[in-house]
Formats: structure tokens, C-alpha cells, sequence
């Protein structure tokens, strides 16, 4: 329980309270009048009746990540430790933000990012290369630009404007990180390859790439008032980000602390170094490092042993690795808050090490006959369900062909994602009603120049981004969506593209609300296969689409959130912000098709589970099997009542109730470790499949030393290191990953090494039952498992 100076405090600033009058009031206002010419609406700083005044009318929200062993006045400070060891309170208006150094470089990265990020999509382990990479080699190339260029202007634009500055290295590294990560819509193309043998025109996949992709930074007008400016929305991974920044441009702030030793600079160089050179073992050398499955190597062809101790089709009960792309799989364990990590790993242990090896064992939906984890689905031969045998010409459902054939069968931890993502659906919106209604009601009533945060009010100088751009956008995607949906046969209406888009209007404010304090994103992906599900049943293009427009719409405005968000920390102008990320977007998207086409015609084997590079297309897969599940059999064939998998709709009650639960419980015992949980509980292991145990126990376990132990015990440490620690070792694998591939696996045809890469201790983890995926019970011969010949 929060002492009481902090209980009536505002739902946006639960810890600011704002004196009467500011420090400096004079000073401050002098400086407003100053850059008066900027924006015409600048607040006044010191003028804080308005502020206080509405802080007065805004209700309680007991916010986990305040730290209430602090002080209450943080005028000029953010009331977060996290954001003040990473974040300066400063801003200097007068330096240079978008000159052509800014263009070239970020345009440069907006090509090469996303496409070694498509490139290694498609492989597993995937190891994204974030911005991060840019963040670090950005730095010393526009050092060098500065130094060397000409000071020159062609048609009046500077060669060289002077020193390379903090923001021109924001806007950089945020052009090449809007559209670093695979487009969703890319894993349509490919299952349309792959699974469909539909091979559409480059235009279909530009323009649903596009559509999809932009067609949600158009909600930034509404999602700026509610998840940029509340200095409760603190968004934990941008925090990494900005200690990056500020280190690399050795800007000294009260934040980061007093503490001695090292500086910043040299520990990232250290670390950096050491992960760079570790990775060589568990990603090359000895890849039994990276799935260290020891008790089954112990007992390899034991079945029951590679259901509970496995890494690839088992639940992870070995639960070692020392590979930090596993560790980091899911994010850095050091960018999210071990309230929410602990949320996380408590989901984790209780759905899939408790309750799915119960429904395993127990053989529920037949389960014994399969893996207990995998990303696939399977037939009543216990083979990989053949999808073909169930389609028309014109790739749609063939009853009688599906009645003649088999019904589908899920393995368990597949069909208990499915039903978390249930409870998350509904538990997400619940939530949402008791925790955060009065803190949306209160911001929606707030303007965006009414904020009472350093960073909101510094924030204010600079003109925001008209309405009428985002509208403008908004129309132009929803045209190219309309377009490419109705132009090629994707059996897909316009109404069912409306439908879509306001689902993910609907939930982009509370997911947002969530992900900007927990660091971990509630998807929409099941909600959207069911409702396409039972509306248009048996299209399976159709229901890729509707899924992608309904989810990726609202995940692709948080993105474009947690970029503004940086931008607001680091002090960049919103409209110029803008356009980089637009014009990066629509270049990234179009490098990430090219790769793609280039790696489908390049690369032997792709998509297969033999491909001997990794590039075995593990989300494609998922992405695939849902497309089946949902699209070509459809839920009423599944969910439906006297359906095999009918009993997962009580998780959509499951999830309604259990914050409800919660909130009574808190009331009763408002000290208690209650008032932590939320629906991360369901949500947090969504990525379970492909991931598994090894994702999520060794994240939490360091989560749990840095987040909890070290930040408790040595706070002046972890404010000092602990974000620059997490862009050390992601950066340094990341580099890492990239000069194995191609510098010892790419060249000569993977022929370099190719005796180490048969030695055991990179095939050990492979030659078990659960690397081949045995199940517990085995058929023989022509024998079948399930319902009996035609009953389904």
C-alpha cells in the first residue's frame, strides 16, 4: 500500500504533485517567451494552476512501477527511477534534428536493416538486429561526417551543419527501427507460397504491405493524448534506447547517479566485446550450449523424459541455456519490470508446466498421440496434417474431401495458447474498465499541452502533428487496402476489412495502456481468426487478411507509439518525426519484399524442416497451421458445442472473471502482492508456439537478478549500468550473428566447417525423442487414433 500523501493523486501523475509555483519561475518563462516563435500555443512552465487543478478532479490509479521509498516532489524530475537513470530532464531546442546526414544515414538503414531482419525471419533461432545496431554504428559515421565532410550547401542544403548531434542520432536509429522487425503481412505471402501455391503479383504485396503497415500510425493522434504524454506511460523499452543515446554522447544528467568506477562508455564497450565472442560458442561452436537439454541426453529415446525436460518439442524442464539469443528471445529480461516479468513467468508455470502436462498425460483431445509442443498440426497417422487434401482448385474448404480425410489435431501447448489468448481478450478489457477507465476519461478531457511532467512541458515548445495528417494517411492506406483485397482473389469483403480495423481501434488504447507499463504487447491474433472464422468459414486468405488488418493495425500503432514516446524522452520534434517515419516505413517495407522474393528463389529447401541453414520458417508454420485451423476447417468445426475443442471457450470467462477477482482481493488486502497482476498472466507467453520453457525461465531468472535483487541491493549500480548492460549484450550478439552467417555459414555453400558442424555437441540435442518430436503413444502400420472414420 502506497503511504497516503500518494492515494489522491492524478490517474496520469499518480506521484506528481506540482508546488504551487515552480523553482524558477522567471527563468523559465523568459525562455518560453524566447522560443515563442517555434509554437504559438507553448504553456507557460511555471503556470501550474491548470495542472493542479485537474490532477485535483482525476481519480486513483495505483501505478506498479512508482518506487514510493522516494520523495514526492519530482517537479523536475520524472517520478520513475527507471526513466531518471535513463532519461535527461534538458532539452536544447537550438541543435540540428533532420539535415541530409540524417536522410542518408537513416534512409541507408531503412534499406539494410529490414532486410537482414527479413533474411533471418525465416530462420531459428530468429535473432532480431533492433535498432540497436544502427544506434552503435550510426554513431561514429556521422562523427566522421562531421568531421570530414565539406561545409558546403547544394541548392541550399548543408553538406556538413556542424557537430553530429544526440537527436539527428535519434531520428536515425528510429528510421531504421520503424520497419526493422518482418511485416506481418510478409508471413501472408509466404503461407500463400508455401501452403497455398499462390504466387500473386509484386502490387498485391506492396500494397497490402503498405496498407497494413501504415494504416495504424494513423491512429497517432488519438494514442499520442493517451500513451505519449502521461508520464505513466513510461514505456520500459525505450528506456535502453535512451541510456544508449546518452551514453554514446556522454551527456551527464542527475539520473544516472554518482556511483564511480567505470565509466558507461567503457562498460559498454566491454560487455559489447565479451558477448560478441561468446556467442561463437553457443551459436557455432557448440550449439548444445544454446538447447542444453541435459536430462534428455541422459535418457535420448525416452518419450515421457522429451514431453517434460525437451526444449524442441517438450516443456523445458531442463531449463538451462547459455545463449542470450534464447535468453532474450522474447525481449531483454533488463527492460521490463520484475512485476511484470514475475506476471509472466507465474502464467508460464501454471498453464504450461502444471496444466498442459496434465491434459497431456491424462490424454486429453488425443494429445498422447502427438508432441506435447509443436508448430505444427497433425492428422490421425500421426503425420503433419496434409492442408491439400482439403481444398477445392480455388483454395477453399472441400467438406467431403475433409470427411473422407481427418480431422485436425492441435498438440497440446498449441491449444492452450489458444485458450490463454481467450482470457487475454477479455481479461484485457476488464482490466482495463477497473484500473484505467477514469485515467482515459480524464486524459481524453486533457489537452496535449496540459501535461505535468518535465518532459510533457519541455515537450511543449514544439508544434504537434495536425489531425488532418493522420486522417489524410488513414484514408490513402484504407484505399490500398481496399485495393489489393478486392483487385486479386483473396475471397475477402470490404465490410470484413471495416470490421478488422475497428477491432484494432477498439483495443489499441487499453493493449497500449499495458504494453507502456509492463513492456509486453496482448495480441489480437485469435480473436480476430475466430470472429473471421465463423463469419467467412472455409476461405483461408481471406482469414490471413482479416487477422493482419485487425491485429497488425493496432501492434503497428504501438510501435509507432513507442517511437513517439522516444521522441518525447529524447526531445525530438513530433512533425519531423513524422515524416521519417513514414518515408521509413514505406522504404523498409519495400526492401523486406525484395528479400523475401530473392530468398524464395535463392535458397534450396526454404520453409523445410530439413533446411540445413536454420531457415526452416518456424512463424511461418504457425502462421500456416492457424490459417488451416481457422480458415480452410474453420472454429465452428473445432469450438463449436460437441467440437473436440469446445471446452476452451471457458477461458473467455476465465479471463472476464480473474480480474475481477483480483480487484476484490486487492481491496480486501491492498498490501499484497495482488495489486501486481494483470493480464500478463495469460498474455505474457503468447509467443509460445515456436517459443518454449527456454524463452521464458532462464528470462525470468535474470529478470528476477537485475530487476529485483541488484536494483534492491545496489540501486546506484542498476540505475548506472543496468539499461546500458541490455544494449551491450543485445548489440553484441547481434553483430555477432551476423558475421557467423556470413562469414562461416553463407560462403561456399555452407561448406566451411562442415565436420564441426556434425561433431556432437551440435547434433546432440536433435538425435533425442525430443528433437525428432516422438510422442508418448505410437501408431503401427495403418493404424489411426482419434474419432472414428467419418464421425467428425
Amino acid at each position: 500500500m502506497m503511504p497516503t500523501e500518494f492515494i489522491s493523486e492524478s490517474a496520469a501523475f499518480p506521484l506528481q504533485r506540482l508546488d504551487s509555483e515552480l523553482k524558477n519561475p522567471t527563468d523559465l518563462e523568459s525562455e518560453v517567451i524566447e522560443d515563442k516563435q517555434v509554437d504559438d500555443h507553448v504553456q507557460p512552465l511555471s503556470s501550474t494552476s491548470a495542472f493542479t487543478s485537474s490532477i485535483n478532479d482525476s481519480a486513483d490509479f495505483d501505478d506498479p512501477n512508482l518506487d514510493p521509498s522516494h520523495g514526492t516532489e519530482f517537479d523536475d524530475e520524472s517520478p520513475y527511477p527507471e526513466v531518471r537513470s535513463a532519461v535527461a530532464n534538458t532539452d536544447d531546442p537550438s541543435i540540428h534534428v533532420t539535415t541530409l546526414r540524417t536522410w542518408v544515414l537513416g534512409l541507408a538503414w531503412a534499406i539494410i536493416m529490414p532486410g537482414v531482419n527479413q533474411f533471418f525471419f525465416f530462420r531459428y533461432p530468429s535473432v532480431p538486429i533492433t535498432g540497436i545496431v544502427a544506434q552503435l554504428l550510426s554513431f561514429p559515421i556521422g562523427r566522421l561526417c562531421a568531421a570530414y565532410l565539406p561545409r558546403k550547401k547544394i541548392m541550399g542544403i548543408s553538406l556538413n551543419p556542424g557537430p553530429f548531434t544526440i537527436k539527428e542520432h535519434v531520428l536515425i536509429t528510429i528510421m531504421a527501427s520503424v520497419g526493422a522487425t518482418s511485416a506481418y503481412a510478409t508471413d501472408i505471402i509466404a503461407v500463400q507460397r508455401v501452403f497455398y501455391n499462390q504466387k500473386f503479383s509484386f502490387s498485391y504485396q506492396w500494397f497490402l504491405v503498405m496498407s497494413t503497415q501504415l494504416i495504424g500510425f494513423s491512429t497517432g493522434g488519438v494514442t499520442r493524448r493517451f500513451l505519449v504524454s502521461p508520464p505513466s506511460m513510461i514505456w520500459p523499452a525505450t528506456l535502453v534506447s535512451c541510456a544508449l543515446f546518452n551514453t554514446l554522447h556522454s551527456e551527464q544528467y542527475a539520473g544516472i547517479g554518482r556511483l564511480g568506477g567505470l565509466s558507461r562508455e567503457r562498460f559498454f564497450v566491454y560487455v559489447f566485446t565479451s558477448a560478441f565472442l561468446w556467442y561463437f560458442f553457443p551459436g557455432y561452436l557448440f550449439q548444445a550450449l544454446s538447447w542444453f537439454t541435459w536430462v534428455t541426453w541422459i535418457w535420448p529415446d525416452d518419450p515421457v523424459v522429451s514431453q517434460l525436460f525437451g526444449y524442441v518439442h517438450g516443456m523445458g524442464m531442463s531449463v538451462v541455456t547459455f545463449d542470450w539469443a534464447q535468453i532474450a528471445y522474447n525481449g531483454s529480461p533488463l527492460a521490463v519490470p520484475w512485476w511484470a516479468t514475475a506476471n509472466v513467468f507465474v502464467g508460464f508455470v501454471l498453464f504450461y508446466w502444471i496444466v498442459t502436462p496434465i491434459l497431456y498425460f491424462t490424454n486429453t483431445w488425443y494429445s498422447l498421440y502427438m508432441p506435447i509442443s509443436s508448430r505444427t498440426s497433425f492428422d490421425n497417422t500421426q503425420n503433419t496434417y496434409n492442408v491439400t487434401r482439403i481444398l477445392t482448385s480455388a483454395n477453399t474448404f472441400n467438406a467431403t474431401a475433409y470427411k473422407e480425410y481427418s480431422p485436425i489435431f492441435i498438440p497440446t501447448a498449441f491449444v492452450m495458447s489458444y485458450g490463454l489468448s481467450f482470457a487475454s481478450i477479455t481479461a484485457t478489457i476488464v482490466h482495463c474498465f477497473i484500473h484505467f477507465r477514469k485515467q482515459i476519461w480524464y486524459q481524453a478531457r486533457r489537452s496535449l499541452g496540459e501535461q505535468a511532467d518535465i518532459h510533457a512541458r519541455l515537450m511543449s515548445r514544439y508544434p504537434q502533428v495536425p489531425e488532418w495528417w493522420y486522417l489524410t494517411l488513414f484514408a490513402l492506406m484504407f484505399a490500398l487496402g481496399v485495393i489489393s483485397i478486392e483487385i486479386w482473389p483473396t475471397e475477402m469483403p470490404v465490410w470484413a476489412f471495416v470490421i478488422a480495423l475497428l477491432i484494432a481501434i477498439t483495443y489499441v488504447i487499453p493493449c497500449g495502456m499495458i504494453q507502456a507499463i509492463t513492456n509486453q504487447q496482448v495480441g489480437l491474433n485469435v480473436i480476430t481468426e475466430l470472429i473471421i472464422g465463423y463469419s467467412l468459414p472455409g476461405k483461408p486468405v481471406a482469414m490471413m487478411l482479416f487477422k493482419t488488418f485487425g491485429y497488425i493495425s493496432m501492434s503497428q500503432a504501438l510501435t509507432f507509439t513507442s517511437d513517439f514516446k522516444l521522441g518525447h524522452y529524447m526531445k525530438i520534434p513530433p512533425r519531423k518525426m513524422f515524416w521519417c517515419q513514414i518515408v521509413a516505413t514505406v522504404v523498409a517495407g519495400t526492401a523486406q519484399l525484395g528479400v523475401q522474393t530473392w530468398m524464395f528463389s535463392t535458397i534450396p529447401d526454404m520453409c523445410s524442416a530439413t533446411q540445413k541453414d536454420g531457415f526452416t520458417c518456424p512463424s511461418t508454420e504457425v502462421f500456416g497451421t492457424a490459417s488451416i485451423i481457422w480458415g480452410v476447417i474453420g472454429p465452428e468445426r473445432l469450438f463449436s458445442s460437441g467440437q473436440l475443442y469446445h471446452s476452451l471457450l471457458v477461458f473467455f470467462i476465465i479471463g472476464a472473471v480473474s480480474p475481477i477477482m483480483g480487484w476484490l482481493a486487492m481491496k480486501r488486502y491492498p498490501n499484497s502482492f495482488i495489486r501486481y497482476m494483470n493480464p500478463l498472466i495469460f498474455n505474457g507467453t503468447y509467443k509460445i508456439p515456436p517459443a518454449s520453457a527456454l524463452n521464458y525461465v532462464p528470462w525470468a531468472l535474470v529478470g528476477f537478478i537485475f530487476q529485483y535483487v541488484v536494483r534492491r541491493r545496489n540501486f546506484s549500480w542498476w540505475t548506472k549500468y543496468n539499461y546500458v548492460l541490455s544494449a551491450a549484450l543485445d548489440a553484441g550478439l547481434a553483430v555477432s550473428v551476423i558475421f557467423i552467417y556470413f562469414v562461416l555459414q553463407y560462403p561456399a555453400n555452407g561448406s566451411i566447417g562442415e565436420k564441426l558442424q556434425h561433431w556432437w555437441g551440435n547434433t546432440v540435442f536433435n538425435a533425442t525423442a525430443d528433437g525428432m518430436g516422438t510422442p508418448v503413444r505410437q501408431l503401427q502400420g495403418s493404424e489411426t487414433f482419434g474419432p472414428s472414420m467419418g464421425s467428425w
